[in-house]
């Protein structure tokens, strides 16, 4: 409304003017082009100068919190200095954006104010060239009205250049707003049984996928098969595809081929189906805004002494004050702040424990968690999920070194599947590599426990 007003201000300056002096027309309309062009100039670079702004702030506030997270690691550690220069990076990229952003709002309005004192000029020497009798009442009304365009034409077009530059924040919206969602429909009819998957057979046939038409594929002609209630481990380098390989079994990209489970292609159910039965517990645990109550059971679904047992079970309130236990009426702050990085975690546990599905997928779960709480989840896996198919995305390999299987990837391709202990007899495969990085002492270690348990499943099935 305010750029409204003052751009019909501006126009109602001009057109006395016009009025007053026919002859003014032609240099209002090459100043007018001048403008707009320099407007032109200033709002495209401005413009792109708002984004990266945009994207060089993120960086500071992140830092910011996850300094004031881990501030008491970082004063333990004495590691403020460190943080500091972070910090200070971060601030020098997003300073130096906002600088030039800043340089260049200034030369729209110094090209605004030098276009208006030509046009102020322009008007008082056509008055002295082409006198007439009321020349001096009119160029005194004209160069007031100058001055009022002036104030004007200044403030709309700060305010026009300001619409502009929020509207790259209304740009990310409509950019969501025109993403394409994903398909909700499916045949659940095919599914055999509600009770899908009875047994967490997976099984993949000549799968690719890429996370977008214009990329590379990142999974290349996958071919294995899963037996039920197996336990395999998923290692490669940084880059292998192995989180890829994750983002299949969850249909969380377009894909080529099939991924079945328990004799169902999973392209044929829907997106809900399919992810409500398979349980996932993440390297960085998720928690919601709420209470303990709806972040373990969203949906209430189990009763209140189901969801005791569980938090019994996972002895989330162990070595915790009686003042400070946990209940199910707990709050939970934004992402669960309150919380620490292994009572989140066990939180996630403790979703998968209620699910009861027949396939659980691990990634990486107790990369940053304190050992105690590692032994307590590696132990409720070992224990409450015997009778499940495991996936486990590992890159601390002790993790997965006792593993039914270890599947090994590289470049989005699968190069070898087998026993550990199998693989490691294998001097020239990619597994043995990736064992012997470890350091001698601890690929010794990881070779002993690998023997050890290829010796009893052996033994078992005799």
């Amino acid at each position: 409304m305010d750029m409204g007003q003052a751009f019909g201000q501006v126009i109602g300056g001009l057109a006395i003017a016009v009025a007053i002096n026919y002859w003014l027309t032609l240099p209002i309309i090459v100043l007018s082009g001048i403008l707009l062009a320099a407007r032109h100039f200033c709002l495209k670079a401005s413009t792109n100068l708002k984004r990266i702004e945009a994207i060089a702030r993120s960086p500071v506030y992140a830092h910011i919190n996850a300094s004031l997270q881990g501030l008491v690691t970082i004063r333990a550690h004495s590691a403020e200095k460190l943080l500091e220069q972070e910090q200070y990076r971060y601030l020098d990229s997003h300073t130096s954006v906002t600088h030039i952003f800043y340089y260049v709002m200034a030369f729209l309005s110094l090209a605004q104010e030098i276009v208006i004192n030509i046009y102020v000029a322009i008007c008082v020497f056509s008055f002295i060239l082409f006198k007439t009798d009321s020349w001096g009442t009119d160029a005194g009304l004209i160069i007031t009205q100058s001055l009022t365009i002036m104030n004007f034409l200044q403030w709309g077009m700060k305010m026009s250049a300001e619409v502009a530059n929020q509207m790259t924040c209304i740009e990310r919206s409509v950019e969501y707003m025109h993403l394409e969602s994903e398909e909700t429909d499916g045949d659940e009819t095919l599914i055999p049984d509600p009770s899908w998957p009875q047994f967490g057979m997976i099984e993949m046939k000549k799968v690719f996928m890429r996370y977008d038409i214009s990329e590379p594929y990142v999974l290349r002609n996958l071919n294995f098969l899963v037996l039920p209630q197996e336990k395999v481990g998923i290692v490669g380098r940084t880059g292998a595809g192995k989180s890829s390989l994750i983002a299949a079994l969850f249909r969380l990209a377009p894909l080529e081929g099939s991924v079945i489970i328990d004799a169902v292609d999973t392209n044929t159910i829907s997106l809900e189906a399919l992810r409500s039965h398979i349980s996932i517990i993440p390297q960085d645990p998720v928690l919601f805004s709420g209470t303990l109550r709806t972040n373990l059971d969203p949906f209430h679904r189990y009763s209140d002494p189901e969801l005791y047992t569980v938090l019994h079970e996972i002895k989330l309130n162990e070595n915790i004050k009686r003042s400070e236990m946990l209940h199910l009426d707990t709050q939970v702050t934004e992402g669960g702040g309150n919380f620490s990085v292994g009572q989140r975690q066990l939180v996630c546990l403790a979703r998968a424990i209620l699910r009861d599905n027949k396939i659980l997928v691990l990634d990486e779960a107790t990369a940053n968690v304190d050992p105690q709480t590692d032994a307590l989840i590696q132990s409720t896996i070992r224990h409450r999920f015997a009778h499940c198919t495991v996936l486990t995305v590992a890159h601390r390999l002790n993790t997965i070194i006792d593993s039914d299987r270890v599947l090994v990837m590289d470049a989005g391709s699968v190069v070898e599947f087998d026993h550990p202990h199998e693989l490691l007899s294998h001097q020239d495969g990619l597994f043995f590599k990736l064992v012997q990085q470890t350091g001698p002492t601890k690929a010794k270690e990881l070779a002993h426990i690998a023997q050890e348990n290829f010796k009893n499943k052996n033994s078992f099935k005799e």
